[in-house]
């Protein structure tokens, strides 16, 4: 996907470091996603969520918290209150972008910032909200913290562990942490919530997703993150949670009205990768794309993988149509095309070439399934292959004409 690096300002005035993962088509829509308590923008949750979101037209922003990653400030003195400044400082960039409602997406404490940072960005401004093993209170993560808390609270600083790594705490983070009543903020928000959680999650406890739950209002819903880890260290896992939210989301950011649907023919319109073309019918949408080997992001096929398959398809369905139609036994067509630019070098009919022109051809194997189809039928059913619409054009007088609209 295409990744554009950014940087936000804080309420505090310093810099957060973002990176927005943009789909190679077009945007259909935003969204904002929090990494977990002491990750970055670069974790595996974050990073597969991101350009999920991005490969079903949803540009998304992952950015590093207050004094984490790439992000100046100094962590150790921010607490929740900052990461939901932040979120609202990050919401506002994407939302002056896009300037549609966005999605927002949490992991872990980064779930419990999105559910509190909602209302702040403007309830009318967020279109839905998902988390994936975010803890129903806050305060829940200094359980989690290596270092006397107490101390921190008489001295106003002190060194602590978390998840193995040093940090320097200050009084004002811990008081920060414990000051916001979670589940009474999830009653509020009346928007479509999704909570993905793991029943096996060592950090988190499944019990605190179920108090969300029971907490929101509807449209929710709840999807079992079996065997994951909190930290969705598997690839597998942290895909699989990307797939679900990519899929959910698509209902609450619904096609743009400003996309081309064309009544007759197609439209392509170019996107954000360096390739990355959208193509549109008058019901479908998808992308077109050159493989990374030339430069492209692979999402989609290429002109010619559309090509060849203008033929393949049109093949297959016009012979299971006379087959149909005939009542024979044809249980299934499979063809393979493929595209030769310098077809002169092989063939022994260079003379029939146009002066000027390259000679190219498209060779077509097909493999007819059927066990009772007689030789009769399946040399019919080859004469028909020939006869198929996009062949006949193909081979047939062909002007291309083209103007500016």
């Amino acid at each position: 996907m295409p990744t554009e690096n950014l940087k936000i300002v804080a309420e505090a005035g310093h810099e957060l470091t973002g990176s927005l993962e943009m789909p190679t088509g077009l945007v259909r829509g935003a969204a904002l996603f929090a990494h977990c308590f002491t990750c970055t923008k670069q974790s595996k949750a974050a990073v597969s969520v991101a350009r999920a979101l991005a490969a079903e037209g949803i540009a998304t922003l992952r950015f590093d918290f207050t004094g984490l990653g790439g992000s100046e400030g100094d962590f150790g003195r921010a607490g929740f209150a900052v990461d939901v400044s932040d979120l609202v400082a990050a919401a506002e960039h994407l939302l002056e972008r896009f300037s549609h409602p966005i999605l927002l997406v949490g992991h872990s404490l980064g779930g419990a910032a999105v559910l509190a940072a909602a209302r702040e960005i403007g309830l009318e401004r967020v279109a839905a909200i998902a988390t994936i093993g975010a803890p129903s209170d806050v305060p829940h993560v200094l359980h989690n913290i290596d270092g006397d808390i107490e101390a921190i609270r008489t001295n106003g600083e002190g060194a602590v562990k978390i998840g193995g790594r040093e940090f320097c705490l200050g009084r004002d983070f811990i008081e920060k942490v414990e000051n916001i009543d979670l589940l009474k903020e999830v009653e509020s928000l009346r928007k479509p919530l999704l909570f993905l959680h793991s029943p096996t999650d060592a950090i988190v406890g499944i019990e605190h997703a179920g108090a969300l739950f029971q907490s929101a209002k509807h449209p929710k819903s709840f999807v079992s993150l079996e065997g994951a880890d909190h930290l969705l260290l598997k690839e597998e896992d942290a895909e699989f949670a990307a797939r679900v939210i990519a899929g959910w989301a698509h209902r609450y950011l619904p096609l743009r009205d400003d996309w081309p649907m064309p009544e007759v023919g197609i439209v392509a319109r170019t996107g954000h990768g360096k390739f990355g073309t959208e193509v549109h019918t008058g019901s479908h949408q998808f992308v077109a794309d050159e493989p990374k080997s030339y430069g492209g992001d692979d999402t989609g096929p290429t002109p010619y993988d559309l090509l060849n398959a203008s033929l393949g398809t049109c093949t297959a369905m016009t012979m299971k149509m006379y087959a149909d139609r005939k009542g024979w036994p044809l249980e299934g067509v499979s063809v393979h095309v493929t595209h030769e630019r310098k077809h002169e070098e092989v063939c022994d009919h260079v003379e029939a070439m146009v002066e000027g022109k390259q000679m190219q051809s498209l060779n077509r194997a097909i493999s007819m399934r059927g066990d009772a189809l007689d030789d009769t039928q399946r040399a019919k059913l080859m004469e028909i292959a020939d006869k198929c619409p996009v062949h006949r054009t193909l081979e047939g007088v062909l002007h291309v004409h083209t103007q500016e609209t």
